[in-house]
């Protein structure tokens, strides 16, 4: 990788290792995620007042944190000066590198406090002895063969290490001082919350300086999952739509992701998003119309990825995220009036077949 600092090109491949300004004191470093489809996570380093702030840490892996070394040594500086991570939410890409780099220099980590929920489930001493409910939701989704296809190749307990507690909880409207208090070096960061992708996913706003770092809750070209996490939300679509919303009614930004290029504006992608869940939400509806009623056979009618590729066509684990994904669809057309659904008896457990029909 380059040991220079290199202005980013919006049209560069964005997954290439190196340090490169974004903007005044801003720098985006790339770092690797093997066997991942997002390919790599963007992490922001920003100067700071005896060291450095890094907007999210990446995935906790020895080629990751190599890479991270090598672009901090480009700015001047190395892993023990970083101060402290504010980061998005607790995916693994996201919080696991701060975890582990906290526990050997000392830096503190910084979470959205929605994320309790689901670091206390992943940390649960009795998890492993229920099934998990991402399995619970595939069954009831009617997906029974995936389910079982996922549970036989499940990968390797998790290291819990990696997933303690951050050093403290973050509220929305969070203010954080980045740098000194006054003068052209000075910078505030406000934490915004943006339930959706996940319960407690946050963003970071820097208005005097117009960037918004948009963790995994607004990306450049293709959508993210939501609520993929231990512990689901009632709503999480309805969520991610309303943060949006949210988003679209405060001043526009540069936007700053964690996954793809830097260079569009949130306003803009905000637009296409909102506009792309009411399409998936006509088409949704329109495979109820079909007769079609559990959420496997729904997610079975749509189209998936820029490819638009068939579910049958997705490897496992993109086929469980569309499941999923189709599942939060209908909970919102049930929401709005326009479809119904048939629970299972209590008796039946989490994991109790849904059918759904147009209202």
């Amino acid at each position: 990788m380059s040991t220079t600092i290199l202005d980013d090109d919006p049209n560069g491949d964005w997954t290439a290792p190196g340090t490169f300004r974004v903007a005044p004191g801003v720098y985006r470093i790339p770092l690797p995620l093997p066997n991942d489809g997002l390919r790599a996570v963007n992490v922001y380093a920003i100067e700071d007042v005896g060291g450095w702030t890094l907007v999210d840490s990446g995935w906790a892996l020895e080629i990751a944190e190599d890479l991270l070394g090598s672009a901090l040594a480009a700015l001047g500086t190395g892993l023990p000066e970083v101060r402290r991570f504010l980061v998005t939410h607790s995916h693994r890409d996201h919080y696991t590198m701060g975890v582990e780099l906290r526990r050997r220099f000392g830096s503190r980590v910084l979470l959205g406090a929605g994320e309790k929920v689901g670091l206390d489930e992943i940390n649960r001493p009795d998890r492993m002895s229920g099934g998990s409910s991402h399995m619970e939701r595939l069954r009831a989704a009617g997906a029974d063969d995936l389910a079982d296809l996922i549970e036989r190749n499940a990968p390797p307990p998790m290291d819990l290490r990696l997933w303690e507690p951050p050093d403290e909880w973050l509220d929305d409207g969070a203010v954080i001082t980045v740098g000194p208090e006054e003068g052209p070096a000075a910078r505030t960061l406000t934490a915004i919350a943006t339930p959706g992708h996940t319960r407690g996913h946050m963003v970071f706003a820097d208005p005097e300086h117009d960037l918004l770092f948009t963790g995994d809750h607004v990306l450049p070209t293709i959508t993210p999952s939501i609520g993929f996490e231990p512990v689901a939300p009632p709503s999480p679509l309805t969520d991610f739509l309303t943060s949006l919303q949210l988003l679209r009614d405060r001043p526009d930004a540069a936007m700053l992701p964690a996954h793809g290029r830097v260079g569009r504006r949130v306003h803009e992608r905000v637009d296409e998003l909102l506009a792309h869940h009411a399409q998936r939400l006509d088409a949704t509806l329109a495979g109820l119309a079909q007769g079609r009623t559990t959420v496997a056979e729904v997610a079975a009618t749509l189209t998936w990825t820029r490819r638009e590729r068939t579910l049958a066509e997705l490897d496992p684990f993109n086929r469980m995220l569309a499941i999923l994904e189709t599942g939060v669809h209908l909970e919102v057309l049930v929401e709005r009036g326009l479809a119904d659904v048939d629970r299972p008896a209590e008796s039946e457990g989490p994991a109790g077949l849904l059918r759904y029909r147009p209202a």
